[in-house]
């Protein structure tokens, strides 16, 4: 019924193809003449156009829709008792599931851009992960309670691409001073997420509990690594008015720092005064 599943080789395929473009981000995109700024506005203004369109507004909105026709429940939903709402659940999580081959072109542009550095851990493990995982959600469990992430994921996507689309305008980098918000959303998206699964696991209703516990520890380990990345890069370092305004004394005199000698003399003059 639908397209890549069932068959896990293209699956593993794709898998070898972006590790093998983090590999390649190091070795071999020295010589590649591909970091012009047309370039990288076409290939974020694609991106973010097939992002946005396509997916990211669509699925949230579709969803949204078939879920309250369907009379989910946003506690707890099993996978059979919608009837038609969980197949239009289903073939708009599909849509979902796509999107995550186009967020593969995110490292592509790294590799083409020459941003080795941004191919970090992070990065790999989360776009590594959400394509095996999801594939197993629409194998297996592809309605019910597996509405919920998806529906804030697209709302949090719609916002990164926008800000990945207007960052290649050089006029209106001024105005993007919200990036740290962003990872803040991105933090509170899972923790909501591991609420609303942790939620089935105490009342549950039919839904899978192994499931439940798998997307939990997986949205936790997100959690560990966006903290991790947002201290490294958020964290404040000290100001450049702080630095000048502490002076840095290095004046020595037969071997002594010339405080010492300051201190000294105070001690000579007091005693003189006694």
């Amino acid at each position: 019924m639908f397209v890549a599943l069932g068959n896990i080789s293209p699956i593993a395929l794709l898998q070898i193809c972006l590790l093998f473009a983090c590999f390649a981000s190091g070795k071999f995109s020295q010589g590649w003449f591909c970091t012009s700024s047309y370039v990288k506005l076409c290939s974020y203004c694609f991106r973010t156009e097939i992002q946005y369109s396509s997916t990211s507004f669509g699925v949230r909105i579709i969803l949204i829709l078939a879920t309250w026709e369907g009379g989910y429940n946003l506690q707890c939903q099993n996978l059979h008792s919608a009837g038609e709402a969980d197949l239009r659940v289903a073939k708009v999580l599909w849509w979902y599931y796509f999107s995550k081959v186009i967020e593969f072109t995110d490292t592509i542009f790294f590799v083409l851009r020459k941003k080795s550095s941004q191919i970090t851990f992070l990065h790999v493990y989360h776009h590594a992960t959400m394509f095996n995982i999801w594939w197993c959600v629409l194998n297996w469990i592809p309605c019910g309670q597996s509405f919920f992430g998806p529906t804030l994921n697209s709302f949090i996507h719609v916002l990164m691409y926008s800000y990945y689309g207007l960052s290649v305008i050089p006029s209106m980098r001024k105005y993007l001073w919200w990036k740290k918000y962003l990872t803040q959303a991105q933090l509170i998206q899972f923790l909501l997420t591991i609420v609303h699964t942790l939620s089935a696991a105490v009342k549950p209703c039919g839904f899978p509990f192994g499931c439940l516990m798998f997307q939990s520890s997986y949205m936790a380990t997100l959690v560990i690594l966006f903290i991790n990345f947002y201290i490294k890069t958020y964290r404040k370092a000290p100001s450049r008015t702080a630095i000048k305004e502490t002076p840095i004394t290095t004046e020595i005199k037969n071997g002594f720092h010339k405080d010492y000698f300051a201190a000294a003399n105070g001690f000579l003059n007091n005693k003189k005064a006694q």
